[in-house]
């Protein structure tokens, strides 16, 4: 007897570990007790953050690669440490998740902090700075300037996309370069659209130019 196949998953069913991990932290933020207890952990390292250790240990399992565990340690707190406002935003939302062949359509760091000097929550020489800054440091220097940069951010309307960042975090140590350039390609398109959308166009090139 064949069985018959697998219906399809819904619509809003994350299909990233990221998302599904995201989604599991705003659940758990649901308590204030939880909330409060992931908050603990901001900016620390994961040996420090003995009060998260309930909650996302069930999530990773024991082969995990410290940088892994550090990034969603980080982004946990985070999350957690959202301003009312924007926990309050989030709720209102339809939950959406983008499929694979988006991901990279998604809003990464740079992209974030372009928008937040497009609204005027950041200047644009301090979103420069912090960028250019960071796309030198390692995970460890990262971390600790995380909350009150996110916090800013969310504070003033402007979303994060958390599962990018936690996967960008992730990847940080073995990637950087790679990563630094997205994030700084992604800011400079967002803060430089204005300027680009009344420039003339290059002409596209002839068959004479191409041989």
């Amino acid at each position: 007897m064949t069985l018959p196949p697998a219906a399809p998953p819904a619509p809003n069913t994350p299909t990233r570990s990221s998302d599904r991990f995201v989604a599991y932290v705003h659940d758990l933020c649901e308590s204030k007790g939880t909330r409060a207890a992931l908050r603990r952990g901001l900016g620390l390292p994961v040996e420090r953050c003995n009060y998260l250790h309930r909650y996302l240990v069930p999530w990773m399992g024991e082969h995990v690669h410290p940088d892994a565990k550090r990034a969603h340690y980080a982004v946990a707190s985070l999350i957690a440490a959202r301003p009312r406002t924007a926990r309050d935003a989030h709720a209102t939302k339809p939950a959406t998740h983008d499929v694979a062949a988006r991901w990279y359509a998604r809003a990464n760091l740079g992209t974030t902090l372009g928008q937040a000097v497009r609204k005027e929550v950041l200047k644009p020489a301090t979103a420069e700075s912090a960028l250019h800054l960071m796309s030198r440091q390692s995970t460890e220097a990262i971390h600790p300037g995380l909350p009150a940069l996110t916090r800013q951010l969310l504070r003033d309307g402007i979303d994060v996309d958390w599962a990018v960042l936690l996967e960008d975090l992730t990847w940080w140590n073995r990637g950087r370069d790679r990563i630094a350039t997205r994030w700084l390609e992604n800011y400079f398109r967002i803060t430089s659209a204005e300027q680009t959308a009344d420039a003339p166009h290059a002409p596209a090139p002839t068959e004479e130019n191409n041989s």
